[in-house]
């Protein structure tokens, strides 16, 4: 019996981690990516890789290392991270870094694996969004636009190879149980010039962070299952939530966008008093 091959971006940590081990569990070749490699779980199956998606060489390394394969199955592009802080002082550079990571790096992987998974007449792109690609709120501007972008590029790409019997899918995750929020939080900080004058926005939003926290959030192991139920389902849906609510907040946010505004407007002045 072949076994299915997936590539996973993002591998070392977080929800891409668990997705490496949950995947190489259900009996898949795994093609692991990430920049820290040694982060990489081991075990039957998984291929650990070094991977640093904003790079072509770096990218087509990772790609035809999995083309050994009998087939190409999935791509999980999963690798990103938020570059937080006030968009008037959010360097160029430091915006150009997280559009190349989280939606250049993305689109650039997929055109590889493309070819042969055309040629199989099968395969599918899952594409690691986030509620913030619905969803926005202050200080997180630049990642809601990556993910934002990053969502419409997968539906665009979803019509475009359908003839070819080909899916691309999109995951939103909500809140996490992980280092994610606390390192994106953490860039707000190395993003501000001295005496910034949204320093009460901050440090307001800083301070509901850490009161409200991630206690009843996903934790990673939940959100793999989400990646592998986007990656198998037999009639794929165009979006994959984890919970009724993180649906129901990304319908609020798409359907009613003058209220969702005006709800963020609210949470900004209460954090900026």
């Amino acid at each position: 019996m072949i076994k299915k091959t997936v590539l996973i971006t993002g591998a070392s940590s977080g929800m891409g981690y668990a997705a490496t081990q949950l995947f190489a569990q259900q009996g898949w070749q795994v093609y692991a990516g990430a920049r820290r490699v040694n982060n990489i779980p081991v075990g039957t199956g998984i291929h650990p890789l070094s991977l640093d998606v904003t790079d072509d060489d770096s990218r087509k390394n990772f790609v035809q290392a999995a083309e050994k394969e009998a087939t190409l199955d999935v791509l999980i592009n999963n690798a990103g991270y938020g570059e937080y802080g006030p968009l008037e002082e959010v360097s160029l550079e430091k915006v150009r870094r997280q559009v190349e990571t989280n939606l250049f790096g993305a689109a650039e992987l997929t055109k590889l694996v493309l070819p042969r998974m055309r040629h199989q007449h099968t395969g599918r792109i899952v594409n690691i969004s986030s509620l913030g690609g619905d969803m926005y709120s202050a200080l997180g501007g630049w990642y809601h636009v990556t993910k934002h972008g990053l969502n419409v590029w997968s539906d665009v790409l979803d019509t475009e190879i359908r003839q070819f019997g080909l899916r691309s899918v999109v995951v939103e995750p909500g809140g996490t149980q992980s280092s994610w929020s606390d390192i994106a939080m953490g860039s707000i900080e190395k993003n501000v010039v001295p005496d910034t004058p949204y320093r009460s926005l901050i440090d307001g939003t800083l301070s509901v962070i850490q009161r409200v926290g991630s206690h009843s959030a996903a934790t990673s192991a939940d959100l793999a299952k989400v990646f592998y139920r986007a990656a198998t389902d037999h009639k794929p849906k165009r979006r994959y939530y984890f919970s009724f609510s993180d649906r129901m907040m990304s319908r609020l946010a798409r359907v009613h966008p003058g209220i969702f505004h005006q709800l963020i407007i609210s949470m900004a002045a209460r954090a900026a008093r």
